[in-house]
């Protein structure tokens, strides 16, 4: 008996039927996103990355602005800068546990109009320093903002600014925060208070944050602002209460720098085409002559010549082909270097002041290199160096206990690492070292060559403190949050050189105590055997001879 076929499988139940979108329904979806609301959503972009991170960033970015504000108005600066840990519906805990902290940030600068207060402190890229080809500390028109903006995302408490802009001025009192959809201030209060500063401006904001002493801690950040700006009176107190002074050692304000054009060779073709259309010129000579540095009539004609364009020609005319035959004779032409009176360094002297006050040394020197130019823009590297530890005042040097060394082996402290410390227009870098040029330019130097023990790849083994500042009217840094200084040709060797000139000075130094030395051990060499000849001398004479005193 034949078997039946096997039944046929049921075929499987059909998918339900895929929801799409038409291109209308797409399109409607479509909206504009306010920088407010991108900065929100990323502000680790900014330097919130945690809340111990946060909290450094807040300090820094009112404190840059405070210092900028009295060096742009010639005042020699008085900052104060308080932490404070704040209760959230308790008693305040310990600063090690607190999450919460109010930071003030109080200045003796030109104070701030009424009418800018709002935008300033509570709309992002809003400032006065971004169109401007001068060196300053901020360049963004973000960081102060930002900050308020990290305390309402995290505390939903508003900035509170009290500035004042004379003795005579009353004093404006303003509460804000930003509306995030539109990148605008909403201010929730403002009045006239009476307030015992005779000029100057206050900020206080509550945020979410963390309290840690150590590296790239507020405590350090305001240590290294010193070294770098020693004409800087700074009172900082602690969230434990203590108050810690940082007297003015340098009492002339750093020169005041000027504001520059750009420089034709720092600009790509887009920039250029977006000048020539923006200009008041209505000959391209005159737009190359006035709208750049360095082009003098003479220039813009050879600039023109070798374009084969007409001096008279409109510059809103100059496009397509013409305006890319313009921008590589613009290239190739031989144009002198930007001016660097846009600059402001900290120098040599005032450097090796900073130094002295904060970090504790047998030798200090330092270096300004001359000036130089990336992408058009002018630049100075500083470099400074302090090796070896001095006593402590007031505290006797402790004798070291000498420990026998092997065969070939230097007395040297090399256990440690040197650590550097990098600034950019005056402003400590405390993060993303590796990222940075300086840390790179300090690990292709040879230090071997100067007495000082490096193993391949890592930084120099000693006592030593390395110090490297770019001052720039635009510093090329890796991210928003400021935090490292990009990789060029042009910076990486100016760093270099510096520090191969502080090497060099630090290898004289070396070598002058390594003979000290040598000559030392060779006077008391006779101390070696002081022993043995004092009892061969007292066997000579019958044991009758005072050994303690013959030693003396």
């Amino acid at each position: 008996m034949k078997s039946s076929p096997p039944a046929p499988k049921p075929k499987p139940a059909a998918p339900p039927p895929r929801a799409t979108l038409t291109a209308v329904e797409m399109g409607a979806r479509q909206r504009e996103i306010s920088v407010s609301e991108f900065f929100t959503k990323n502000r680790h972009l900014l330097g919130f990355d945690n809340p111990r991170k946060a909290l450094l960033t807040c300090v820094k970015e009112a404190v840059d602005n405070a210092l900028d504000a009295c060096e742009e108005a010639g005042i020699l600066p008085d900052v104060a800068v308080k932490l404070e840990a704040v209760a959230n519906g308790g008693a305040a805990p310990p600063p090690s546990q607190a999450t919460r902290f109010r930071i003030t940030i109080t200045d003796n600068g030109p104070g701030i109009v009424r009418q800018q207060i709002p935008p300033i402190f509570a709309k992002l890229l809003y400032g006065s320093k971004f169109h401007r080809l001068r060196m300053s500390r901020g360049q963004q028109g973000i960081g102060i903002s930002a900050a308020g903006m990290y305390a309402q995302l995290t505390t939903g408490k508003p900035v509170q600014i009290t500035s004042r802009t004379g003795a005579r001025a009353p004093a404006h009192y303003f509460e804000v925060q930003i509306d995030t959809k539109k990148n605008e201030p909403r201010i929730l209060e403002k009045k006239q208070i009476a307030w015992e500063s005779p000029r100057g401006t206050q900020v206080a904001m509550e945020i979410e944050g963390r309290y840690q002493k150590g590296r790239a801690s507020v405590d350090e950040y305001l240590e290294q602002t010193i070294i770098a700006n020693p004409h800087v009176k700074l009172t900082y107190v602690t969230p434990e209460g203590e108050t810690k002074e940082y007297p003015r050692t340098y009492e002339q304000l750093p020169p005041s720098p000027r504001e520059i054009k750009p420089h034709p060779y720092g600009i790509e073709l887009g920039m250029l085409l977006k000048m020539a259309q923006d200009t008041k010129s209505h000959s391209l000579s005159g737009f190359l002559s006035s709208d750049f540095s360095r082009v003098s009539p003479a220039v813009a004609a050879e600039v023109c010549k070798t374009a084969g364009l007409s001096p008279n020609a409109r510059p809103r005319d100059v496009h397509g082909q013409a305006a890319e035959n313009l921008y590589k004779a613009i290239q190739s032409t031989k144009i002198m270097a930007p001016p660097t009176n846009c600059l402001s360094p900290i120098g040599e002297r005032a450097l090796l002041a900073g130094l002295y006050r904060q970090i504790k040394g047998e030798f200090y020197t330092a270096v300004t290199r001359p000036p130089s130019v990336y992408r058009g823009n002018p630049f100075v590297i500083e470099a400074g160096l302090a090796f070896g530890r001095a006593p402590e005042q007031g505290e006797p040097a402790q004798p070291k206990k000498a420990i026998p060394l092997a065969e070939g082996e230097d007395d040297q402290d090399d256990h440690e690492l040197a650590r550097v410390i990098r600034y950019a227009n005056r402003v400590p870098l405390l993060y993303q070292p590796s990222a940075c040029a300086v840390t790179t330019a300090v690990l292709d130097t040879t230090w071997r060559n100067y007495g000082v023990a490096q193993s391949r790849g890592s930084l120099p083994a000693g006592p030593m403190v390395i110090f490297v500042h770019m001052a720039s009217v635009w510093v090329p840094f890796t991210s928003e949050s400021k935090e490292a200084i990009a990789e060029y040709d042009e910076i990486h060797k100016e760093i270099t050189l510096a520090l191969r000139e502080c090497g060099r000075r630090l290898g004289a130094f070396l070598r002058r105590r390594e003979r000290a030395h040598s000559e030392f051990r060779r006077r008391n060499i006779f101390e070696l055997y002081i022993e043995e000849i004092v009892q061969s001398c007292n066997r000579l004479k019958g044991g009758r001879l005072a050994t303690a005193k013959l030693k003396d």
